[in-house]
């Protein structure tokens, strides 16, 4: 399969490594001056990593080459990855460019963060083929990708897309219905936001609210995420019994986000969805999971964690 990137800027970048670790031709392209040169650099610097992942056969960065143009670039390419400034006028002009060079069974990625796909694929000859796909930080280490078809995205493409990805090693996750942020950048936009609340109000430093998170919430949800570790808080009753007995709270004004209606029908999407979750392991399981997977990740952070500095330590005293 032959791919071509247009846009190699960080993500753009992550891509190429990781699309070449996985043994494909890869062709970028990118109209800045000195691009090539930035992205070979780029490539050589993520290398170490792709390989202590693991290669597949016929892996190389030899395999990379570069375009100018990028009529040039995608007009032989069997899927082509979007990453230009998260600009909306600018992602739909480049992606007309590709819609008009590309092959008409080429299927198009974005790597849009936050703009809904039907607001991109709007104007193309070969809307059908248009997804959003939006990977993290690092592409050529992170496994995850959001997959988001646009009203005029085909089913059949949308398969398409996830098998693509997962033969990237990627894990893919499908967001049905589009909205803007997607899934895991909405998640980590309300932690932002809060973040900066708190800073704001002198409630916390920088370095603080940093803290309050690697080392305990942001420890957690590196296994189960907020639904399992709420599962877990409930004791042997679960999210039956952590609804009944914090519900209530979503009612206080703890954030500066305001909370959904713990209606019925939202309940018994969080507990039933919990209990699927958790595959026939009990709480006891899933408890000694959880901790053995605590154990072994608190001791490889601790290598990793920064250092206190004197004034934080002085704060927390």
């Amino acid at each position: 399969m032959k791919i071509a990137v247009v846009g190699t800027g960080v993500i753009g970048n992550g891509w190429i490594a990781r699309m070449l670790s996985q043994g494909h031709d890869v062709v970028a392209t990118d109209p800045a001056e000195g691009a090539e040169e930035r992205m070979r650099r780029a490539i050589d610097n993520a290398w170490p990593y792709v390989e202590a992942l693991g290669l597949a056969d016929g892996a190389s960065k030899e395999r990379l080459t570069f375009e100018k143009e990028l009529g040039d670039a995608v007009q032989d390419a069997d899927f082509i990855q979007e990453n230009v400034p998260e600009i909306e006028e600018l992602k739909q002009k480049v992606l007309q460019d590709i819609d008009k060079h590309a092959k008409s069974d080429a299927l198009v990625g974005s790597s849009t963060s936050g703009i809904m796909p039907s607001e991109l694929q709007d104007n193309l000859q070969h809307p059908e083929r248009f997804v959003v796909a939006h990977p993290f930080h690092p592409v050529y280490i992170l496994p995850l990708v959001e997959i988001v078809p646009g009203k005029q995205t085909t089913s059949e493409n949308v398969e398409k897309a996830k098998s693509y990805y997962e033969g990237l090693q990627m894990s893919v996750l499908l967001v049905r219905h589009e909205i803007e942020g997607h899934i895991a950048d909405r998640l980590i936009e309300a932690i932002w936001r809060e973040s900066l609340h708190i800073v704001n109000e002198g409630i916390a430093t920088t370095a603080e609210v940093d803290k309050a998170f690697t080392h305990g919430a942001g420890l957690r949800y590196a296994q189960y995420g907020p639904f399992l570790t709420f599962h877990l808080a409930g004791g042997e009753g679960g999210m039956r019994h952590m609804l009944k007995q914090f519900g209530p709270a979503l009612k206080k004004p703890w954030t500066k986000l305001e909370a959904p209606e713990l209606t019925d029908k939202l309940y018994d999407k969080v507990v039933s969805g919990c209990e699927r979750q958790s595959n026939g392991m009990t709480m006891s399981d899933l408890d000694q999971s959880r901790n053995e997977f605590l154990i072994r990740l608190y001791d490889l952070v601790q290598e990793y964690w920064p250092k206190e500095s004197d004034e934080t330590k002085e704060n927390s005293s």
